[in-house]
């Protein structure tokens, strides 16, 4: 069964055709997508006949939604009434399903929610030591986010590893412009550095991750600053960007550490100091790691930075085979000979993921 699979991002729409054997069949990408223009889906849906599933990628699922779900009216309202919860995210991913829902036809589609593989999380690590007055009016809790990318990682993890999923403790690190670790074992998440917004976390390309509530009250209350103000700051001025002054690319910041730049030099440590201390808190809560695998961009095609967080986790049993992280950017075992922690570089694949989930709900 062939799945078409769409992606709408919060500026681009990128769209593949995944065959039953999650081969890659077609692939587009529309860079610059303007919210329910079907026009740049049409042409990619045409070239490939008859298509009878359509998954799509939804960031928030809320409670309601904790496993994929085929899309009918319903759940199109369900997704709007998440918006308040991913305000960047929730309006796209209903912009893409309308968009291809005119050119379609007939085919089932799926909604794949990012925030599903954490849905079983513990109480312990979902819960928010808030008042319960608000915990029972609110749908306040730890979500998590990166949840295809993380399934997908662990899964292809121990294939290239060869190390059996039901018992193998994972650390996945989604390092993109968005970024965060998860804990895996038997293929499920077990605890995650994003929390209620994909805003908690690691420092990220434009997000400043985890910061003091207290900062944010003292900003509003004593600094004078609105709350459109704070919210600018954490999640389009801070992170790589608001330490480095630039772009908030990683490839922008070894860059200026190299050239001497103090700014970038301190993004930098700030970053791997984060990082670091994810990986530990996430081995933490497994009770120990098996596999730690690097992932998304930055994850994918950053020697550098594999390398350097692997150092500070030498303490974990982590160690690389130099050669082997220099050539990797596609997946790959990178571990040291004689290291007791595998590591591994995986490609993100949220499209085969999602091709994966939306078969075996049409199934059954």
């Amino acid at each position: 069964m062939n799945v078409l699979v769409v992606n709408a991002g919060s500026s681009s729409l990128k769209l593949s055709l995944i065959g039953p054997d999650d081969e890659t069949l077609d692939s587009h990408t529309v860079e610059r997508w303007e919210s329910g223009d079907a026009g740049a889906v049409g042409p990619f849906v045409e070239r490939q006949g008859r298509i009878g599933v359509v998954a799509h990628r939804v960031v928030h699922g809320g409670d309601r939604y904790t496993t994929a779900t085929v899309i009918d009216d319903d759940v199109i309202s369900g997704i709007i009434a998440l918006t308040s919860l991913a305000p960047l995210h929730q309006p796209r991913a209903i912009a893409g399903i309308k968009a291809t829902r005119s050119v379609v036809g007939t085919a089932v589609e799926v909604a794949c929610f990012d925030t599903a593989f954490h849905a079983g999380m513990a109480a312990a690590n979902r819960t928010y030591a808030l008042p319960e007055e608000w915990r029972a009016r609110w749908p306040i809790r730890r979500y998590g986010f990166h949840g295809l990318s993380h399934a997908y990682a662990a899964g292809r993890a121990a294939e290239i590893t060869g190390l059996p999923v039901e018992s193998t403790r994972t650390v996945s690190c989604h390092l993109g412009s968005g970024a965060s670790s998860c804990a895996i074992v038997a293929a499920r998440s077990v605890d995650t550095t994003m929390g209620f917004t994909p805003l908690e976390g690691l420092v990220m390309g434009t997000r400043s991750g985890t910061i003091d509530p207290g900062l944010v009250l003292w900003l509003i209350q004593q600094a004078g600053l609105t709350p459109d103000e704070v919210e600018e700051g954490l999640e389009r001025l801070g992170g790589l960007s608001g330490l480095s002054g630039g772009s908030g690319d990683m490839r922008d910041v070894l860059k200026g550490t190299d050239a001497g730049d103090p700014r970038c030099q301190l993004a930098l440590a700030v970053y791997l100091h984060r990082l670091v201390q994810s990986v530990s808190a996430m081995a933490a809560s497994l009770g120990g790691l098996d596999t730690l695998v690097f992932t998304g961009g930055i994850g994918e095609k950053s020697p550098r930075v594999r390398a350097a967080a692997s150092g500070l986790l030498g303490f974990l049993g982590v160690r690389l085979d130099e050669s082997a992280n220099d050539k990797a950017s596609a997946d790959a075992d990178i571990t040291a000979s004689g290291a007791s922690i595998r590591t591994v570089v995986v490609t993100a694949r949220e499209d085969v993921q999602m091709a994966r989930e939306a078969r075996s709900l049409v199934g059954r």
